[in-house]
């Protein structure tokens, strides 16, 4: 039995709650928790989301500079739950990665790595989609199912779970009944907190800045990541806007405490600090609307399942932006827990039984603490300008660059396509 509680369910009316019942009671309205209630809504099941944003607002909020990294298994997934058709014509294709030692005004190393897509001949090895461009695609995808609702603004305030089900009771007065109940709410998670789980959780000497930007030239495709003495930068290909202005989206890790002398920049003169970092292969730069910081971390639940209760997400693990890949590893959890779920209700037995539980567990585990591990050894190991390090890891770059079955490995796994892999992430149907 967990129970979570907050002073507001006091605070409201004495009349009998609404009853309302459903397979599976999702927590957390963002990306990652429309994208399960899409999979499941898709192949029959009842969803409810419970969202503590106000969907118009949401959706009518003007272009914040944040965007995600679709990996071509991503790709798959997004296709499988029929979101891909709704939001293909606004991402932007990866067809190239140049990735780079670079150092700030100073001759960069003459080491690298290039990843071609046309090496491996699979199509493009991801893409760009501004996050705006991805909700409203949810939305509208999950407005015509008759399978799925979507209470928001509202949140859980008490959920009982045991071995006969679940029943969650909202801020609202709502009370809804389930098989299952799946935290989707990030990082800070309260149904996690509420059921006991521990986290393993390291903060980084790092925040990351994150904005789009604007330049002369165009980037045909092609992404960038330096790894600079203070962390990854990275420029990353976006669509042209409506105008035919060049785009890339900005994530560059920073010391926090230049960070903050960053983001106090004017916008000019911030594009200036990025022109200094980056160079001028794409022309000069201009900062398009707001721009974000946020500190680093990394973070790993002990255990993604308790009664009846699925961790998904960053709930369940957060990990360094070095190779974007943490929005990508939600997404495998999502075509994982999917068919787990889909697979026990066509056998006719209980979705939200500890067996159903501890398989997604299983099969999710090992690639999100691998991930966690290596974009962590990563992120030590080029993050720092000491001589020798150096000198090793861009004699790295070049072994690498010259083992072409070594780098095709490393290709496919950025592409989402190595290891033991949903149904949904192989381009099969759930």
């Amino acid at each position: 039995m967990s129970k979570q509680t907050t002073s507001s369910r006091e605070e409201k009316s004495t009349q009998a709650p609404a009853e309302r019942s459903c397979d599976v009671v999702i927590s957390g309205g963002g990306l990652v928790g429309l994208t399960l209630a899409a999979a499941l809504s898709g192949a029959g099941l009842s969803v409810e989301v419970v969202d503590a944003q106000e969907p118009r607002k949401v959706l009518s909020a003007p272009f914040d500079g944040r965007a995600s990294a679709i990996a071509a298994g991503s790709r798959h997934i997004l296709e499988g739950i029929g979101l891909w058709s709704l939001v293909a014509d606004k991402a932007e294709a990866i067809e190239e990665i140049r990735v780079s030692d670079g150092r700030i005004e100073r001759r960069a190393s003459p080491f690298f790595l290039h990843y071609d897509s046309e090496e491996l001949g699979l199509g493009p090895l991801g893409h760009i989609v501004e996050n705006r461009d991805l909700r409203r695609g949810l939305h509208q995808l999950l407005s015509s199912r008759k399978t799925f609702r979507l209470h928001a603004p509202d949140l859980v305030v008490d959920s009982q779970r045991d071995a006969n089900g679940a029943r969650v009771i909202l801020d609202s007065g709502v009370e809804i009944r389930a098989a299952l109940v799946v935290a989707a709410e990030g990082r800070n998670s309260p149904l996690r907190r509420a059921a006991g789980i521990p986290v393993r959780t390291w903060q980084y000497r790092q925040h990351g800045l994150v904005c789009t930007l604007e330049h002369e030239r165009p980037h045909h495709g092609v992404a960038h990541e330096h790894f600079l003495p203070s962390g990854p930068f990275a420029v990353l290909p976006l669509r042209d806007d409506d105008a035919g202005r060049h785009r890339s989206s900005l994530v560059w890790t920073e010391r926090p405490e230049l960070a903050e002398r960053m983001m106090a920049l004017a916008p000019k003169d911030f594009a200036w600090e990025v022109q200094r970092r980056f160079g001028d292969t794409l022309g000069q730069f201009s900062v398009e609307g707001p721009r974000w910081s946020y500190p680093l971390s990394l973070l790993h639940a002990q255990r993604y399942h308790d009664t009846r209760l699925a961790l998904l997400g960053d709930a369940a693990h957060v990990i360094h932006p070095i190779a974007g890949q943490g929005f990508n590893l939600g997404l495998r959890d999502v075509a994982a827990l999917a068919e787990c779920i889909v697979d026990t209700r066509r056998l006719g037995l209980d979705i939200g039984a500890d067996a159903v539980l501890e398989r997604y567990e299983r099969w999710r585990r090992f690639d999100n603490m691998m991930l966690a591990g290596i974009t962590d050894g990563l992120n030590r190991l080029f993050s720092n300008d000491i001589p020798p390090v150096r000198l090793a890891r861009d004699l790295g770059f070049a072994a690498v660059e010259r083992t072409p079955g070594l780098k095709r490995f490393f290709m496919r796994h950025a592409m989402g396509l190595v290891g033991d892999l949903p149904r949904l992430t192989r381009g099969e149907p759930l």
